[in-house]
């Protein structure tokens, strides 16, 4: 039941920290390229690395309140999926596919350099 719990409450921190992050990026950036969803999900990709290499070294429990409840609640999967379908209707195969491309390898990149920072 606490590990519920710590899900529970990291997811809701994440997601907080998602719309405030949205509204921060939204403040200085204005473009078709979904810049806040893109930044957020490059950011939740390097935290997941660094959490993951910290979970080892603290108790379990860290890992459900950071890795699975906050990254969970923070990152935005399903926002980027329907962005990019949004922008594949209206005509921006390009720019879905940039964002696509950059998300994929940048997440992947994020989760590294997270990982090797806190090594």
């Amino acid at each position: 039941m606490i590990n519920i719990i710590l899900v529970a409450v990291g997811g809701a921190l994440g997601s907080v920290f998602r719309y405030l992050t949205s509204l921060f990026i939204a403040h200085f950036f204005f473009g078709k390229f979904p810049l806040a969803t893109f930044l957020i999900n490059f950011l939740g990709c390097f935290l997941i690395g660094v959490f993951f290499n910290f979970s080892g070294k603290f108790d379990e429990k860290i890992k459900y309140l950071l890795m699975i409840g906050f990254c969970g609640g923070f990152t935005t999967f399903s926002t980027f999926a329907n962005e990019n379908l949004q922008l594949i209707q209206s005509g921006n195969y390009t720019i879905a596919l940039v964002y696509m491309l950059l998300s994929v390898v940048l997440g992947v990149l994020g989760v590294w350099l997270g990982m090797i920072l806190i090594k």
